[in-house]
């Protein structure tokens, strides 16, 4: 029976650990996601909640993707490519590069 003990008192350790609550993002994270906006995301997050169409009328330096819901895109990875992804009402969720 000690065997058993030994293995319930370790799993609840391991349980423990991962209970940990998440902290206040650090500025090096801060600093990470900066560097990760390389297609300049962030100046067009103000256009979630707005209609798809919004982004016909806008110039872009970048090479951009307009996402209408459920439809087929190529899985490559561009970091400098803008990508705005719609949802079934046709409303922009998500802006993000790649």
């Amino acid at each position: 029976m000690k065997h058993y003990g030994k293995t319930l008192l370790a799993l609840g350790v391991l349980a423990l650990t991962a209970c940990q609550s998440a902290g206040k993002p650090d500025a090096a994270a801060a600093g990470a996601d900066a560097q990760n906006d390389t297609c300049g995301a962030s100046q067009y997050q103000s256009y979630v909640g707005k209609p798809l169409s919004a982004v016909s009328s806008l110039r872009f330096d970048t090479p951009v993707r307009a996402i209408p819901w459920n439809s087929a895109v190529t899985m490559d990875f561009n970091l400098h490519r803008l990508n705005f992804l719609a949802d079934k009402s046709d409303t922009i969720t998500q802006v993000y590069c790649g």
